[in-house]
């Protein structure tokens, strides 16, 4: 069974974030992270994955979710001169690949991008502004949490407190013998 990424909050779907992008007309569109430009001009939309993820998390939950992966690389200083590409010319990349892979509208989005100077990661969108001039995808970096919040005494909120000392199932446990 699929299902939501666990313990993840305000998610943006591939649908959302898809149908989004479709509002005509066509216009530049940038990737933005803390408000400034991640991604510069002339940038490739490399590669689109449709990944299916099983994971157990430290509380012993097994889950299951889907995510849509869209690479992006630096173009050329050439390619940069041209601007950023169109929310148009994006649409037509995914069109295409959604005829061959199967993308599902429910998964989650993430945006990979990186450098030579900097590794590549898979960031999250926040929202999409969509200005007359261009459309903007707000991202977030990715994060690293407790799945099992509860099981582990860590508050659903987000405060400084962390897994109850006891519990068992965030900190780190003793051996296990193989023998």
């Amino acid at each position: 069974m699929t299902q939501t990424i666990p313990g993840l909050h305000d998610q943006s779907t591939t649908q959302h974030v898809i149908s989004a992008l479709r509002t005509p007309p066509q216009r530049p569109l940038e990737f933005h992270l803390y408000g400034e430009v991640l991604v510069p001009a002339g940038y490739h939309v490399t590669e689109v994955k449709a990944v299916m993820i099983e994971a157990m998390d430290c509380g012993g939950q097994a889950s299951s979710w889907r995510e849509t992966v869209i690479q992006l690389m630096d173009g050329s200083v050439e390619e940069a001169k041209g601007g950023f590409m169109t929310n148009r010319k994006f649409l037509a990349i995914y069109n295409r690949v959604v005829k061959r892979v199967p993308v599902r509208d429910e998964a989650q989005i993430r945006f990979e991008y990186g450098t030579a100077a900097a590794p590549a990661l898979q960031y999250g969108v926040t929202h999409i502004e969509s200005r007359t001039d261009r459309i903007m995808v707000h991202l977030r970096p990715p994060a690293v949490q407790c799945k099992a919040g509860e099981k582990c005494g860590i508050p659903t909120e987000a405060s400084g407190e962390t897994c109850a000392p006891d519990s068992g199932c965030c900190g780190p446990q003793a051996p296990i013998s193989l023998s």
